[in-house]
């Protein structure tokens, strides 16, 4: 992999806590195109100020987004209340999420993850992913906002961040830490982004999760997805077996280490939905593991349980507790 020409030289004043990836599948519904999960987004978004606003449950709720929503006849409005209100200082944290149902359908059909702008469909299909992937951005950064988090949306494309054969080379985060700076939650997606060979591709969030962790050393990095974490086989087939702990080599290779598995010898299946252009729970466990090699502890777990509360909180940095439902992957010394 190439080195990348703009990195992190100058870092955050204040360390970055955790990384969070809102997966998809877990914000959208996944067999309805660009139709977003509100329910789950709502109390992902609500579980996020718990874990980035210090107590938060017994303040009242101040919306950021002033914009007019379908139905209303005025936006709300909260200017007002804000002159009475103290400066909160919320947790430094990032948060990047996947596409779900949202550019997926529209990167597989014209095929920009395999490159050629030449090709009228690959660009008229670029245009379409972004435009589905940055209204999807908007809506999310629009749902932390009602909760009083200080969202900014920021797309990779118009960062500048390009690859070449679909690996990173630029990827400039100086405005995500501009932004932490001024206290402000950075909010990223997958994209379609230009590749210097093959003229464009599809950048992943869980590579762009891999590269910040790399450049910002957060303390903790967390994916939330719609199921409890890494089984030993698709989680819809029978006997499937949750994953407690991924043990990290230093060459970047990795083994169960609980719970002890009966067939060893059976490598771990994952599955990829036939309109993945990034590669599903392959991507996310290959690049987790590559940030789990950087000494950062990665929790994969269910979105919107307590479950993500508690990986959310940071408290599973220590030992974790027995009833904690989900996956950790840790580097092994």
């Amino acid at each position: 992999m190439e080195q990348n020409k703009a990195s992190a030289s100058i870092p955050p004043t204040k360390r970055v806590r955790c990384i969070v990836k809102l997966g998809g599948a877990a914000i959208t519904c996944k067999n309805k195109l660009e139709t977003i999960d509100e329910e789950n987004l709502k109390e992902v978004s609500s579980q996020l100020r718990q874990a980035l606003i210090p107590n938060s449950d017994s303040a009242k709720v101040l919306g950021m987004d002033w914009s007019k929503r379908p139905g209303q006849s005025e936006p709300p409005s909260f200017v007002d209340e804000f002159s009475d209100q103290p400066v909160v200082d919320s947790e430094s944290f990032i948060v990047v999420h996947g596409a779900g149902s949202f550019g997926h359908f529209q990167a597989s059909k014209s095929g920009v993850h395999k490159g050629g702008l030449s090709q009228p469909l690959v660009k008229a299909g670029f245009v379409a992913t972004r435009i589905s992937v940055t209204s999807l951005n908007l809506e999310i950064v629009r749902a932390l906002a009602r909760e009083g988090i200080p969202s900014i949306g920021m797309s990779p494309f118009s960062c500048g961040w390009s690859t070449c054969q679909r690996n990173m080379t630029e990827a400039d985060i100086s405005m995500v830490i501009k932004a932490i700076d001024a206290g402000f939650i950075p909010v990223l997606h997958g994209d379609a982004i230009l590749d210097t060979l093959q003229e464009c591709t599809i950048l992943s969030g869980d590579v762009i999760i891999r590269h910040l962790a790399a450049e910002l050393k957060p303390e903790f990095v967390v994916f939330l997805t719609d199921v409890l974490g890494v089984y030993d086989r698709p989680p819809v087939e029978p006997g499937a077996i949750l994953i407690q702990e991924i043990a990290v080599r230093e060459d970047g290779s990795w083994s169960v280490v609980k719970p002890r598995l009966e067939d060893t010898s059976k490598p771990v299946e994952f599955s990829v939905a036939a309109h993945d252009t990034t590669g599903g729970m392959v991507t996310k466990i290959t690049e987790a593991a590559m940030i789990a090699k950087l000494g950062i502890d990665v929790y994969i777990t269910k979105a919107g349980t307590d479950h993500s509360v508690k990986a959310l909180s940071g408290i599973l940095k220590g030992s974790i507790p027995d009833d904690w439902l989900g996956t950790a992957i840790r580097y092994m010394s």
